[in-house]
């Protein structure tokens, strides 16, 4: 929170991939024009503006394919640095659950803009834009943008003091034992556009997330204060909005008891009985009865409805559908009251597994089991009554192809459980089977095997099974074959988490990874793939060392598609850019000096295919 790990472009960067990076932060930050600042609203709208006007220079120079000179880039650079610490900026402002928080902060963030525009103003005023070729207008408006920026006032807006002064007025009536008068808090509120409950615990969630960091990684200097805060928002919640739920309930149930008032209960009665409907069935012309009327309506030999005159028909097909419902309901009800209390649900469901030699019963089985193993209960269960054998034994020689597709997808929710991933993985045929899954099976099958063998990876023990039984180059056959982007995603993810180790990296750079996993990175349409393709890239250069890192930087196009990344990812894909952008910038820094084989610390060689 309020941290800017923003990267300055490097010396090689070529001024198209430079230039478009640009529009694209240029853009997003324009994109928090619609959102909601709680504070700091007269200086983001400031910030926002002032970039909306260089970002229609920055289009006009990329649609007029001009050529920049050096220090021209080096002014874009600089901008291209103050435009990533703005985003950054802006993201923590309107970041969900901190108002109160970025509230106390006023003034360093009302500092931080102040910076970041006066950054702006300086890259402006020795931007050479008598070299750059555009219109006059778009000329007059950097030279706007510029003397708004020199000029700009950047203070705490005094709405926000204000609010700041009554929060520290509440505060100091807590410490003295003094219920402060929630008219007072309302009007904090207010000003934060904190509106309900809901509003109040994210709020809440929030505090206890920078708590707990700065425990974990920080002196806790400011864990006191943080708690404090975090005690005023628990009364808010508990007290303020509270009551206005409670309002506002009965308001709602006031006007529920005033919607029902204007039903006539007339019209839900039977046309057999005249009493009302508990069970209604709709026959072909429209007219509705209640089922138990319809039976005993039957059983006395009636023909035709009442009043609809309308022939029954005895069909096969009739009687069997509302079976069937019943029966599906009834099953559900069962397996979830048995599954809630504990009772001996999984048992049978693993013995009819075993015993079954009809695919149709297997597939049932394990289909229950499936939904069963998603719920925490569930795992327990089908773990400690001996389940995971015949699973296991599914998913090696299953009758049908969906029964071990399914089997899979149990394994995958079954090792999201820390110690069941080693009990898992021990088995020796799991890992080889989940592969066979992998090569053979449909998209979901693959999809399924895909993931379980993700779910193993978080156990480190497993790491050596998955890559001795082959699944990398069918990772890479999927990368080059497959169309599905869930399935591209999911199984980058494997090869992220394969490439953490040296011994992955080793392997998977006996693979195409270092010209395929680029491809993938500047085609996929999926955030997600091109994210874990980064992490990918990242990892093979951090634990391949500088061998790998030098192909990497011989793809010109590559930067591009980070800087990309970098503006359009989430966090984690952002951070991964950056890290990845910061080894590419050591690397061409050591080259020209001769120092590359310092770029990363290596303690064994990689041999790079």
């Amino acid at each position: 929170m309020l941290k800017f790990p923003a990267v300055h472009p490097c010396e090689a960067i070529s001024p198209e991939t430079l230039l478009n990076s640009l529009i694209n932060l240029s853009q997003n930050i324009c994109n928090y024009q619609s959102k909601l600042f709680s504070t700091q609203r007269k200086n983001a709208r400031q910030t926002i503006r002032q970039i909306g006007l260089l970002l229609l220079f920055f289009e006009e120079t990329r649609d007029l394919r001009l050529a920049l000179t050096d220090s021209v880039v080096l002014c874009f650079s600089e901008l291209h640095h103050a435009f990533q610490k703005v985003q950054f900026l802006l993201e923590d402002c309107t970041r969900e659950g901190a108002k109160l928080w970025i509230l106390i902060k006023c003034q360093v963030v009302s500092t931080q803009f102040l910076a970041l525009i006066r950054a702006i103003a300086t890259a402006l005023d020795v931007l050479p834009l008598g070299l750059i070729d555009v219109g006059v207008e778009v000329k007059e408006l950097v030279e706007l943008a510029g003397k708004q920026a020199r000029n700009a006032k950047v203070e705490v807006d005094p709405e926000d003091e204000r609010a700041l002064q009554q929060v520290f007025s509440v505060l100091d009536h807590f410490e003295k034992g003094i219920e402060p008068d929630s008219s007072f808090i309302k009007r904090v509120l207010d000003h934060l556009e904190i509106r309900n409950w809901n509003d109040c615990n994210k709020e809440i969630k929030f505090l206890e997330e920078q708590i707990d960091f700065q425990y974990s990684g920080c002196d806790g200097r400011e864990a006191p204060f943080l708690s404090s805060l975090l005690g005023l928002m628990n009364y808010c919640r508990g007290v303020i909005f509270e009551t206005w739920n409670h309002r506002s309930n009965k308001s709602d149930a006031r006007h529920s008891i005033e919607a029902l008032s204007c039903i006539n209960a007339e019209d839900f009665r039977c046309p057999i009985s005249l009493e009302l409907m508990t069970d209604p069935v709709t026959v072909s012309t429209g007219q509705t009865y209640d089922r138990s009327s319809i039976q005993r309506w039957l059983k006395a030999g009636n023909m035709t409805f009442q009043e609809a005159k309308v022939e029954t028909s005895p069909g096969l097909s009739l009687q069997v559908v509302p079976a069937a419902a019943e029966e599906m309901k009834f099953l559900s009800r069962f397996l979830a009251r048995r599954l809630v209390f504990g009772s001996s649900t999984i048992l049978p469901l693993i013995n009819l597994l075993s015993s079954s030699s009809e695919h149709h019963a297997q597939e049932i089985a394990i289909s229950a089991l499936l939904k069963l193993s998603k719920h925490t209960s569930g795992k327990k269960e089908i773990v400690e009554s001996g389940g995971l054998k015949p699973i296991l034994a599914v998913l090696q020689r299953g009758l049908s192809l969906e029964a071990k597709q399914m089997a899979a997808a149990i394994i995958f929710y079954l090792a999201s459980v820390k110690a069941y991933r080693k009990l898992i993985g021990e088995t020796p045929e799991v890992v080889p089977t989940l592969v066979e899954l992998i090569k053979d099976g449909t998209t979901c099958g693959k999809k399924n095997g895909v993931v379980a063998i993700f779910g193993l990876l978080l156990h480190s023990g497993n790491h050596q099974r998955v890559i001795s039984s082959g699944t990398i180059p069918l990772l890479m056959d999927i990368f080059s074959s497959s169309d599905n982007d869930e399935l591209i995603a999911d199984s980058l993810a494997v090869l992220a988490a394969i490439a953490e180790s040296v011994d992955g990296t080793l392997a998977i750079l006996q693979t195409s990874a270092l010209s395929t996993i680029p491809r993938i990175l500047r085609s996929s349409a999926s955030t997600a793939a091109r994210e874990y393709s980064v992490t990918v890239l990242l990892s093979l250069c951090k634990n391949g060392g500088s061998e790998a890192i030098s192909i990497l930087a011989k793809d010109h196009s590559l930067m591009s598609s980070l800087y990309l990344l970098l503006t359009d990812g989430s966090s984690y894909g952002s951070s991964k850019a950056r890290g990845l952008i910061k080894l590419l910038h050591k690397f061409h820094e050591a080259s020209s000096s001769g120092r590359i084989a310092s770029v990363v610390p290596r303690e064994r060689p990689v041999h790079v295919w």
